[in-house]
């Protein structure tokens, strides 16, 4: 398993399809995948910092899961299959549920759970693009996650939306 970073959420013109963009910690693979709308303003606040008036539905789930005493141990993107993501949580009670990776991410960067990738789903979906330096400031990664978009498309990795999960 790999540890990612969540680089940021933008819109693939002219599709109009929302995207979050992945990276490995100690890698240079990007994973894409692309999302719902809510799911990509969840995501988009939570990085953020934004707190809404009243909880969005991955606030309340965060709010169950405290209120039960139980702690989200990580995140997983578990596998890819006919261009649908499949991830679990983890929690430290043992028990594993399936959720949709958009819905994960939302939770994970709620809760400050860590997010990991199964390496298959990095070799099948993962575009390496190397990094000018280590030392990058997060508008120069934004930047590259915007020209990576400008390039790519859904077909270029085989995967559609995970819309349907």
């Amino acid at each position: 398993m790999h540890e990612l970073t969540v680089v940021g959420v933008r819109v693939e013109l002219p599709s109009n399809q929302p995207i979050v963009l992945l990276k490995e910690t100690d890698g240079d693979r990007y994973l894409p995948i692309w999302i719902g709308a809510v799911e990509a303003t969840a995501i988009a606040f939570a990085q953020q910092g934004v707190t809404p008036a009243r909880p969005l539905t991955h606030d309340l789930l965060k709010d169950v899961i405290e209120a039960l005493g139980v702690d989200l141990g990580s995140v997983t993107i578990t596998d890819l299959r006919d261009g649908i993501y499949y991830a679990d949580l983890q929690f430290n009670s043992g028990a594993t549920v399936s959720a949709r990776p958009s819905d994960a991410i939302a939770l994970a960067m709620r809760t400050g759970t860590t997010i990991y990738a199964e390496e298959s789903v990095l070799a099948e979906a993962g575009v390496a693009i190397p990094d000018e330096s280590d030392e990058d400031e997060d508008g120069d990664v934004v930047e590259r996650f915007k020209e990576f978009l400008d390039q790519v498309s859904p077909e270029d990795f085989e995967t559609g939306s995970e819309q349907g999960n």
